[in-house]
């Protein structure tokens, strides 16, 4: 197995990716909406990209967090709110915010199981600062670290009822950035005690099961390389402050806040202590550069996904999506029309 979660091309596998993936043995997929097309043809998908793998519980990732961050889109599957909504709802219930954000997260996760998908990258735990670049924005669950917190964690434990398996984002924190780092670079000029802010919610959530790493410079911490990047923030920050000790995935490799090739860019997030690295393009030639550079998946790295992955072995939804939304609406129609 390679320590590579990777994306593809279409809505089906081709011929060459069908070949290139049963030989590369990637540790999991990613979707995006120019993968998914109904629920019959998404369905058939994640059941071929299961019996390529050879494993029932293949990571089949997908961005589904609602609002504007949504792969799979009505007609055919529901839509769901953006996470501001429980931070607005949290200013006048906040025992009410969490449970509308807990149900939310399960009906999620009911609904991508229902197509096959068994993780989904969220919650974010970014602590939204005002003047910040919107790449974050309506996001974010809050600008408050214990309310971040909380309704995070009501995500992480809706998306497990659900089935799903939740990923942390963006460690060690993408709230201050003042950039896109799809783009471009962001540096977060703040001190090391004003980033105690941003730690808090992944330091209180240090044991979910997955997390992603920022493509953002720290100098605070390390002057040199953003966090994907760095051995330094790696080992002494997200394992060390935070105590994350999940499994921990890179951002997107294709992101323009990364430079040099796609091997040296695969090669780099794994030597500063990622346990995978993300490609979510389907460029094969991408791909091609990046298999090239990677060996196999250590022994560590693997026990930390059979351990997130287990995390939601035996889950069983107690009631249908329908039901579920229909308890998360009548928690969220506590909010003002």
């Amino acid at each position: 197995m390679t320590p590579l979660f990777l994306g593809f091309a279409t809505t089906a596998l081709a011929d060459v990716e069908r070949a290139f993936f049963r030989d590369l043995d990637p540790a999991g997929y990613i979707l995006f909406k120019r993968n998914i097309e109904d629920p019959a043809q998404l369905r058939a998908l994640t059941d071929d990209l299961r019996a390529l793998s050879g494993r029932n519980d293949v990571p089949i990732l997908i961005d589904q967090e609602g609002g504007r961050v949504a792969r799979m889109q009505p007609p055919h599957w529901p839509a769901f709110p953006k996470a501001e909504l429980f931070d607005r709802l949290y200013e006048i219930a906040p025992m009410t915010a969490i449970e509308a954000a807990r149900h939310n997260a399960q009906a999620i996760a009911v609904m991508l199981g229902i197509a096959g998908i068994n993780v989904d990258c969220l919650p974010l735990l970014d602590v939204r600062q005002p003047g910040a670049h919107d790449i974050i924005g309506d996001r974010a669950l809050g600008t408050e670290p214990l309310r971040v917190a909380a309704m995070g964690r009501a995500v992480i434990e809706g998306l497990a009822a659900g089935g799903a398996v939740g990923v942390v984002k963006h460690v060690p924190g993408h709230g201050r950035s003042m950039s896109d780092s799809h783009i471009e670079l962001p540096v977060v000029t703040a001190s090391a005690e004003e980033l105690e802010i941003d730690l808090a919610p992944f330091i209180t959530l240090s044991g979910a099961p997955m997390a992603m790493t920022a493509h953002v410079v720290y100098p605070a911490w390390d002057t040199d390389q953003c966090a994907s990047l760095s051995a330094k923030i790696i080992g002494e920050i997200i394992r060390g402050r935070i105590g994350f000790d999940g499994l921990l995935m890179s951002d997107d490799l294709g992101m323009h806040a990364l430079s040099g090739s796609f091997g040296e860019r695969a090669a780099g997030v794994l030597a500063a202590g990622c346990d995978i690295a993300l490609h979510c393009s389907g460029d094969m030639s991408e791909m091609e550069a990046i298999a090239g550079a990677v060996g196999a998946m250590s022994g560590e790295a693997k026990a930390r996904l059979d351990r997130a992955m287990a995390t939601v072995a035996d889950a069983k939804p107690a009631a249908s999506l329908d039901e579920i939304i229909a308890t998360r609406d009548a928690l969220l129609a506590v909010l003002p029309a």
